[in-house]
């Protein structure tokens, strides 16, 4: 609004040629964001597939199923997926710890995305060039489990404002990722 009088943008939606976007097998040879998503015991199919979702949007480097996860094919994770099954590499790893101890054996920092009382905000946290980050998200109803909580790198919180303790999985990885994509793509 300029002075009291509104200057209206005429936009034109995108069709899907128009956004350009890879193919599966373009998507394959990409430079991935050195970030992986850890499923530990996610019990939601629907939340399975909204990850692939959101691991393909950032062409993330993997999503790693552990314990009771769902793999695909499964019908709720591909109607959420929509595809990206068939782009996002993944992997199914019955033990999550024994998960995290070897990606950390390889370097990679692994963080809990948790309510804990040592933990980071989530706009705090600090992304260091050149490293792999591994990001665990927990049960709908337990969280990370114990054990996991007991080796990770550190813990992640979301702020919160509201009277809900807590986010949907899908959601919650949405917002960790895009911040930790953010910082990683756009802020170095």
């Amino acid at each position: 609004m300029i002075l009291g009088v509104y200057i209206f943008k005429k936009m034109k939606k995108l069709s899907l040629k128009e956004l350009n976007r890879l193919t599966p097998a373009e998507f394959k040879q990409t430079t991935k964001t050195p970030l992986i998503i850890i499923l530990d015991n996610v019990r939601s199919g629907l939340n399975v597939g909204s990850a692939f979702r959101t691991a393909d949007a950032f062409a993330l480097e993997k999503i790693y199923l552990c314990g009771i996860t769902a793999t695909p094919p499964h019908k709720e994770i591909l109607k959420t997926a929509i595809g990206a099954t068939k782009s996002v590499d993944w992997e199914y790893v019955k033990d999550t710890a024994s998960l995290v101890k070897e990606l950390q054996n390889k370097g990679v920092t692994v963080l809990a995305v948790e309510q804990a009382d040592e933990k980071t905000w989530l706009q705090e946290v600090a992304i260091e060039k050149n490293r792999t980050y591994a990001i665990v998200m927990g049960n709908e109803v337990k969280g990370v489990s114990n054990e996991v909580m007991q080796i990770i790198d550190d813990c992640i919180e979301v702020p919160q404002f509201g009277t809900k303790h807590s986010l949907n999985i899908a959601v919650c990885t949405g917002i960790v990722v895009w911040d930790l994509v953010k910082k990683i793509r756009f802020e170095q």
